[in-house]
């Protein structure tokens, strides 16, 4: 099958694409590369790779990458509500703009999966399901309800609203909780927690590839449109977290009474519907801390004015 990437070269899509390939699809990436192109380097030797550097806001740049195209993963935008909170213009532009333009773009029979959030419901009371009514309160929150509503639009076409992502990829984000916690314990030693007691789900990166490559080879299967994507044995508090990381790494931590999310994500999910498609999680949280723990000492970003 081909398949065209959004975004690929970014957290998720460097880690989807190898997926694919693997599974030995045909995968076509367009990224505009706003973080970078070094995750594609040891792709180009693969024949069923191929990339171009187009921005999905220009919708006849992007027009010419759809042909031959039999399924989408848009995974284009500025994710998090930090990076739409600075750049809120941009983030309109890529996050609904950009989805826009994919789909008046796309083959009319092309499948299309969006990775969506579960950002998308706001402050919730009580367990997360599926049905659960959306209310999102940051900027990002709102971008991606209103890009999913558009994709659920097209017939062909399923939204994905991941879980919180953690774990390595060949292009990496500090910016993740497990992972900004893990790193500042391994480089600063030090770290502040607020709201240690608000309570989430984590998803590895590994199975948010996993899921979307599940979704493509069974689309025709699939029974719904909508799908929570983690696990019931993932949802931990923040202090949770931290934690299982002292038991691991030497540092200190201060919980404080100031800061709060955006997002105000605070409950559990019900991901019974995904479990029912045959999709079950590969990475539980031992695994990736493990690899958190020995994998970012190797990233270390030096700060000139710092003496830790």
């Amino acid at each position: 099958m081909k398949i065209l990437v959004t975004g690929g070269a970014g957290y998720v899509g460097s880690v989807l694409v190898r997926q694919l390939l693997s599974r030995g699809h045909r995968v076509h990436v367009v990224d505009n590369l706003m973080f970078g192109g070094e995750s594609l380097l040891p792709l180009f030797i693969e024949p069923n790779f191929s990339y171009a550097n187009v921005d999905v806001c220009d919708r006849e740049a992007l027009r010419k990458e759809m042909d031959g195209v039999e399924a989408i993963v848009h995974l284009a935008g500025l994710v998090g509500y930090p990076l739409c909170k600075k750049m809120p213009v941009l983030a309109e532009q890529v996050n609904l703009g950009g989805t826009e333009n994919v789909i008046a773009t796309m083959p009319p029979d092309a499948k299309l999966i969006f990775g969506s959030t579960g950002s998308n419901y706001g402050e919730v009371v009580g367990i997360c399901t599926e049905d659960t009514p959306l209310n999102p309160l940051s900027h990002y929150g709102r971008l991606k309800t209103e890009a999913e509503a558009l994709c659920l639009s097209v017939k062909n076409s399923v939204g994905l609203r991941f879980a919180t992502a953690y774990g390595l990829s060949p292009r990496p984000r500090l910016d993740l909780m497990i992972n900004d916690f893990c790193w500042q314990a391994i480089h600063q030693k030090y770290l502040v927690v607020y709201e240690k007691h608000f309570r989430r789900t984590f998803i590895h990166v590994v199975d948010v590839g996993r899921a979307m490559t599940h979704m493509i080879e069974n689309f025709d299967a699939l029974k719904h449109k909508i799908y929570n994507v983690g696990h019931e044995s993932l949802n931990f508090t923040k202090e949770d977290i931290v934690n299982m990381l002292k038991e691991r790494i030497d540092f200190l931590v201060y919980f404080a009474e100031f800061c709060q999310d955006e997002d105000r994500r605070d409950y559990e999910v019900d991901y019974s519907r995904i479990r029912e498609t045959g999709f079950e999680m590969s990475v539980d949280i031992d695994a990736g801390l493990a690899e958190l723990v020995h994998g970012l000492p190797l990233l270390e970003v030096r700060n000139p004015y710092g003496n830790v």
